[in-house]
């Protein structure tokens, strides 16, 4: 995984698209090179996630360090080093929760076909997946297929802005704007990753999950829409925005489809679904992954839809504004959004058992150990999260974003996740907790209940003021 794992052309691992689109020069100059060194650091990172209270983790497999050739011959190193993450997790009583695809297809298949954009993918990532399952799946119990696949899409095919960065004028938010097609690829490679994802899915159903007994899933990343105002136009602007991002791939792994809107606005560059890969995708899973962090308010713009050429954006017919609070930098806290979020999948998609895969808050990389702006937001989302969960919301886990300062999509090593600081001109790396990682730990152990705000001074106090 480039966020955390560094080593990203050690012991015989290839380039990712995600390592090309940041050597280029896109992230800020930023790569993934070293990042955290977790490959060469795992040891005291398992450490740090005993001494916080973790017993599960969530980290991404690097397809191109298990297999350099994105198919074919497994490499020796990479397979090691991945059991010995697993091993050193589970030594610890800690539970792996294994990602196969973080943004980060192997170059070569990308040069090779066109990666996502080819139907070609769907068998070599099926036996990439084959391989995890058939190496690791005597370990780990819980699969997600894509990480983030409606980003994914959207990043990488429409806007440029993510790897691989293909788009087409007039859109796109990148300078060279030439090779892709913003008006058809988003929906290719969704409906590719959806073929994949069931592919690999039904592969495990028969293959492996009556050993195994493991859970398989798909991540995705959401929002929570309020319309603007209280006009019936925003009020379907709002229901408009649930479909197209997240109906997008909600609506195929729930019903078997997609949203009869989407197909209505976007016309023949929509692909379909034959009756036999409806079937495949619908129920392919046995959890849905959610991402979530902020909430968007949402505006009609239906005069999009007159374009002549349209992308996935103008396609949708809204206008997407943050919710910002007073930092134009740090996330608001907005803790509704994940409850409206859950109640909507309880409502409209039977309440599927469902991770929350990422939630905490941005600031600026060495702004301070005392991160008060993250402890609010933790505290927040989580007890409103419990709220949710003692009102029927069939949740199972959450883990929080991140534990490590890492390498992050857009903003490269400009903004910080983690609960634990890395200095970066510390040729050791060296990880310090932030006060984020003393409220978490204490919440983790004090089963499970809130840190008053007299503990979180005395935190403050005992290991920051000296």
């Amino acid at each position: 995984m480039v966020k955390v794992e560094g080593a990203s052309n050690q012991d015989g691992r290839t380039p990712s698209i995600w390592d090309t689109f940041a050597q280029a020069g896109s992230m800020h100059g930023d790569t993934g090179d070293v990042a955290c060194d977790g490959y060469h650091k795992y040891k005291e990172d398992v450490q740090l996630m005993v001494d916080t209270g973790i017993d599960a983790y969530r980290f991404s497999i690097s397809w191109s360090r298990l297999i350099p050739n994105g198919k074919g011959a497994i490499n020796p190193k990479g397979l090691q080093y991945y059991n010995n993450l697993i091993n050193e997790l589970i030594s610890y009583g800690i539970q792996p929760h294994v990602t196969l695809h973080h943004y980060d297809l192997p170059q070569v298949l990308e040069s090779e076909y066109g990666g996502w954009v080819s139907r070609k993918i769907v068998k070599d990532f099926t036996a990439y997946a084959d391989v995890c399952f058939r190496e690791f799946g005597d370990r780990v119990k819980y699969w997600t297929t894509v990480n983030e696949a409606n980003v994914f899409s959207l990043g990488g095919y429409d806007s440029g802005n993510m790897p691989p960065g293909r788009c087409s004028p007039p859109f796109g938010v990148v300078d060279n704007c030439s090779a892709g097609s913003s008006s058809t690829e988003p929906y290719l490679v969704t409906h590719h990753i959806l073929l994949a994802h069931a592919s690999a899915a039904r592969l495990y159903e028969k293959r492996y999950k009556d050993k195994q007994h493991g859970f398989i899933g798909m991540n995705i990343f959401q929002y929570w829409f309020v319309p603007f105002t209280n006009s019936i136009t925003d009020k379907i602007a709002a229901q408009r925005a649930k479909d197209f991002y997240i109906g997008w791939y909600l609506n195929p792994l729930i019903f078997g489809d997609y949203p009869e809107i989407m197909k209505k606005n976007v016309g023949s560059r929509f692909p379909a679904f034959t009756s036999l890969e409806s079937e495949r995708i619908k129920g392919s899973f046995d959890f849905i992954g959610l991402n979530y962090y902020n909430t968007m308010h949402v505006k009609d713009k239906s005069s999009s839809l007159n374009l002549k050429i349209r992308d996935f954006f103008a396609d949708t017919g809204v206008e997407l504004i943050f919710v910002r609070n007073e930092s134009a930098y740090e996330f608001p806290i907005t803790p509704s959004g994940l409850v409206g979020i859950l109640e909507d999948m309880k409502q409209h998609y039977g309440n599927p058992l469902t991770y929350i895969h990422e939630n905490g808050q941005r600031t600026r990389r060495n702004s301070s150990l005392e991160d008060w702006p993250r402890v609010k937001y933790l505290h927040a989302h989580i007890q409103s999260l419990l709220e949710a969960v003692r009102n029927g919301s069939n949740v199972k886990g959450y883990f929080e974003w991140s534990l490590l300062d890492a390498f992050e999509l857009l903003d490269g090593y400009e903004s910080s996740y983690g609960l634990y600081y890395i200095d970066l001109d510390d040729p050791d790396l060296v990880r310090q907790p932030k006060l984020s990682a003393y409220w978490y730990s204490h919440f983790l152990k004090a089963n499970r209940s809130f840190s008053s705000i007299g503990f979180i001074k005395s935190l403050s106090h005992d290991y920051f003021s000296h």
